[in-house]
């Protein structure tokens, strides 16, 4: 059974920034991309942003260009930059292996105070 596991979440400020790293137990490459989503409450959960192994970058339209999204290989290790958040952004976020997703971690919360 894959593993996955992500870590970073927290309480921030609006404006403020967060980095979240995600684990996973397979290699990477292994995988067509690894994804994260995220589910607000009384919400859907929704895809934020993918990374394809051929180095396609997806970003959902509400990212707006304040997030990055990277991976170490190496390290089979997936991240997540996000920068200006807002509380819009109060969520728990989840890494996921494949497009579609395969496996989940059990999310990290995020919340942003105004």
């Amino acid at each position: 059974q894959v593993q996955v596991a992500e870590s970073g979440g927290g309480l921030v400020q609006a404006g403020g920034s967060l980095t979240f790293s995600c684990e996973v137990s397979i290699s990477i490459e292994s995988t067509n991309a690894m994804g994260w989503y995220r589910q607000a409450p009384g919400q859907e959960r929704e895809l934020v942003s993918f990374l394809h192994t051929t180095g396609l970058i997806y970003y959902a339209n509400f990212v707006e260009g304040r997030f990055n999204i990277s991976r170490d290989s190496a390290k089979n290790m997936l991240y997540l930059q996000m920068n200006s958040l807002t509380p819009e952004d109060t969520a728990m976020y989840y890494c996921a292996t494949h497009i579609p997703p395969a496996s989940w971690g059990q999310g990290t919360q995020v919340t942003v105070s105004s």
